[in-house]
């Protein structure tokens, strides 16, 4: 049966239309690989491109897609509101259908190995394909950022698992590892107060006591004249989307705040949306099969 990944990787560009659409086009060219989304924001400085195929041509595609990044980005340039450390920052490639978690391992580790050796970038293994339990975390490999990597490269503790010990002086370093489905989810409040987001995003992130599976800080969306919760949902059945928006509702009204909208960043999980539509209409036993484009799409499939 064919063996059908996903990969969603993150570059730090959002702003030159130009660059990101010459990105993605690396990915649309490829053979058996489908670009299912892209978007890119301003005020993150950052694009999120969405690709599903076998896993060898999967991992064609993100190759080149690196490689035209490290081409065109300069990390010494971009500035945003969304940490990063490479001008390709995050590669993660997740099972689908047909394949596990063990095959996107070692896919990591292949790819991984080919943008060390011929892109010359230092490469962190992280989350399922990490090493040590340290560098499972994204947010502790990704700690000083691109300006602070050129001195923390140094330590032994930060040696890259494959490439230069150095850092590419314009494309910096990356992370790539399997992990399970993350949803970008951003939460907007009716405020410039920078710091009305911070606090709310200390109460909901699990680094500060808040939900297991949340990652937030705050981001001040300029463009818009509003700032943001942003967050990386880490595990949407045991931390549902729903229960942290009610909960970052209630955290903006002790501040005299309103939430003026939502975006979902990228693709999302047709289980957290049924989980989420049964919470607020509690509708009774509502399933992923009672969807019509579900069913159809299970049915023409074959599965």
């Amino acid at each position: 049966m064919k063996k059908v990944i996903e990969s969603v990787p993150n570059f730090s560009e959002g702003r030159r239309e130009d660059v990101v659409k010459e990105i993605v086009r690396q990915a649309e060219e490829t053979e058996n690989v489908w670009v299912f989304d892209w978007s890119m924001d301003h005020d993150h400085n950052r694009s999120v491109v969405t690709i599903v195929g076998d896993p060898d041509h999967v991992g064609d595609a993100v190759f080149k897609m690196a490689k035209k990044a490290v081409e065109l980005i300069d990390l010494r340039q971009h500035t945003g509101g969304h940490p990063r450390m490479g001008a390709v920052d995050v590669i993660p490639f997740v099972p689908i259908k047909n394949s596990s978690e063990d095959e996107c391992i070692e896919l990591s580790r292949k790819i991984g190995k080919r943008i060390g050796t011929e892109l010359e970038v230092p490469v962190y293994l992280y989350e399922k394909s990490a090493v040590s339990q340290e560098r499972s975390n994204l947010s502790e490999i990704r700690k000083g950022q691109f300006e602070g990597f050129f001195e923390k490269i140094k330590s032994p503790k930060w040696k890259p698992d494959f490439g230069p010990s150095v850092v590419h002086p314009t494309a910096g370093v990356v992370a790539i590892g399997a992990r399970e489905y993350l949803i970008a989810f951003n939460v907007n409040l009716g405020t410039k107060n920078l710091e009305i987001a911070n606090k709310i995003a200390r109460a909901v992130r699990y680094s500060s006591g808040g939900y297991r599976f949340v990652k937030a800080m705050g981001v001040d969306l300029k463009e818009k004249g509003i700032v943001q919760v942003s967050m990386n949902m880490t595990n949407y059945k045991k931390t549902p989307l729903f229960r942290v928006f009610e909960t970052i509702k209630r955290e903006a009204e002790r501040y005299g705040v309103s939430v003026v909208g939502s975006e979902i960043v990228g693709m999302i999980p047709m289980d957290a949306l049924v989980r989420t539509v049964k919470y607020y209409l509690g509708v009774d036993d509502f399933k992923n099969e009672r969807v019509i484009e579900y069913r159809l799409l299970d049915e023409i499939s074959g599965s």
